[in-house]
C-alpha cells in the first residue's frame, strides 16, 4: 500500500492494466493487498533450509493431470502467470513430483549482484534447478526436456528484444515470449498450466494444474503466443485479485546483449 500511495507510476500502471481486464475498484484494491502478501511471504519461501518443505498447508487441484503427463515420459513444460504465489508453484511441484521428474525453472537474473546471487541460491532446492534467461539457460532447459524432465516458465514476463512477438493480452498488444511454445514444438514435450492460489486467513495454498484451453499450433510464433496469452487470460480471470496488475506487462522489451 505504501508503494501504491507513494509511486504515481506504479499506481497509474496498476489502474490501467486492471481496467483493460475489466476489474472494478474493489478487485483492484484487493490486488494491492495481495501484492503485499506476495512480497511478505518471500523470505520464508526463499530463506528456509533447502531440505525443509513449505511450512503452510498445500492442497492440489489437478494433480492427476500432471501425473498422467509425467507418466508418458515426453518431458513437461509448465506455464505459470504472475498470479497468486507463483514462487510456491515450482516448489510445490518439486515436493510432489521432484523425485520422479526434477524441474528446471527459467528466471531473469537481477541486475544488482547481491539480489542476483540471492535468487540463484534461494530458488535452487532439491529437485528444483534454476536456468538464467540466456542461451546457456535455454540449452539447459532443452537438455532437461530431452531427459523427460520438467521445465517451468512465466510466459507473461516481457522477454528481451528479438525473443518475442507482439500479440494481444487483454486487448492490447504485449511483447510475448516465443520460447515457451518453441520448447514444446522442438521437443514434443507435454504442456500444462500451473498456478497457486493464496488462501485467505493464512490457510495455506491451493495449487491448480490445468490443460491449455486449446492445443498449441505445430508452428508459427504469433499463433502460438496468442494461444498462450489467451490461456493466461483464462487463468487470471479465475483469480483476478491475485494477479500482479502493477507489472509492466506492456513495456518495450529491453535490448538483448550481443551474443
Amino acid at each position: 500500500w505504501l508503494t501504491y500511495a507513494l509511486s504515481p507510476s506504479y499506481r497509474s500502471r496498476l489502474r490501467a492494466n486492471a481496467a483493460r481486464a475489466g476489474l472494478g475498484v474493489a478487485d483492484r484494491r484487493a490486488s494491492v493487498a495481495e501484492a503485499g502478501r506476495l512480497v511478505s511471504e518471500l523470505p520464508r519461501l526463499w530463506l528456509r533450509p533447502p531440505a525443509q518443505g513449505i511450512a503452510d498447508p498445500l492442497q492440489w487441484q489437478g494433480r492427476e493431470l500432471l501425473q498422467a503427463k509425467l507418466d508418458r515420459g515426453r518431458g513437461l513444460v509448465l506455464l505459470t502467470p504472475h498470479l497468486g504465489s507463483f514462487e510456491v508453484s515450482a516448489q510445490a511441484y518439486a515436493e510432489a513430483f521432484g523425485r520422479q521428474r526434477p524441474i528446471t525453472v527459467l528466471y531473469r537474473p537481477a541486475r544488482k549482484r547481491w539480489l542476483r546471487e540471492l535468487e540463484e541460491t534461494a530458488r535452487a532446492r532439491p529437485a528444483l534447478a534454476t536456468a538464467p534467461a540466456t542461451l546457456a539457460g535455454v540449452r539447459q532447459m532443452l537438455r532437461a526436456l530431452k531427459r523427460g524432465d520438467t521445465v517451468g516458465l512465466l510466459p507473461d514476463q516481457v522477454p528481451p528484444a528479438g525473443m518475442g512477438v507482439w500479440v494481444p493480452f487483454f486487448g492490447q498488444p504485449a511483447y510475448t515470449m516465443t520460447l515457451a511454445a518453441r520448447l514444446v514444438q522442438q521437443t514434443g514435450a507435454e504442456v500444462a498450466l500451473l498456478w497457486t492460489e493464496r488462501l485467505a486467513d493464512g490457510r495455506g495454498y491451493l495449487v491448480h494444474a490445468q490443460d491449455l484451453p486449446q492445443p498449441l499450433p505445430e508452428r508459427g510464433d504469433e499463433a502460438s503466443a496468442l494461444v498462450i496469452n489467451q490461456a493466461m487470460e483464462d487463468v487470471i480471470r479465475q483469480c483476478p485479485r491475485q494477479y500482479l496488475w502493477g507489472y509492466h506487462r506492456y513495456k518495450q522489451p529491453r535490448q538483448q546483449e550481443p551474443a
